[in-house]
């Protein structure tokens, strides 16, 4: 697991859920951040901010979508973006799943067990 947002609190909440749940985690706090650690960590699962500063995370899933060595890892957006047209941009990239803040955290364990078990996942 790859853990990717600004917040500080939003992404340690994030990463200890996910451990408690017996995930291996590591995190990063922007997506050009995550892309120059996604190939050291080479995780199943990304979650991804979308507003962080120096990479946003529609352009660091559209870069994970395009790289060969990347393309195949599932990608969980997590925004406060709920907008319909964000919903389809981030479908229209290959996002796996959809979640908007504030998210429930069981639900979030839940799309991450399903996507690492080999399911879609859902758009939130």
């Amino acid at each position: 697991m790859l853990v990717v947002d600004d917040d500080e609190v939003i992404r340690q909440l994030i990463a200890v859920n996910l451990h408690l749940e017996g995930f291996e985690v590591a995190t990063a706090t922007d997506g050009q951040d995550c892309l120059d650690r996604v190939l050291d960590v080479m995780p199943d699962v990304i979650t991804l901010d979308v507003m962080m500063p120096c990479l946003d995370g529609w352009t660091t899933a559209e870069r994970l979508r395009t790289a060969a060595a990347t393309s195949h890892i599932k990608v969980v957006l997590i925004t406060a973006r709920a907008q319909d047209d964000d919903r389809r941009r981030g479908l229209g990239i290959g996002v796996d799943a959809y979640l908007t803040k504030p998210f429930d955290p069981a639900e979030l364990i839940q799309v991450v067990r399903d996507l690492v078990d080999g399911g879609r996942g859902y758009a939130t």
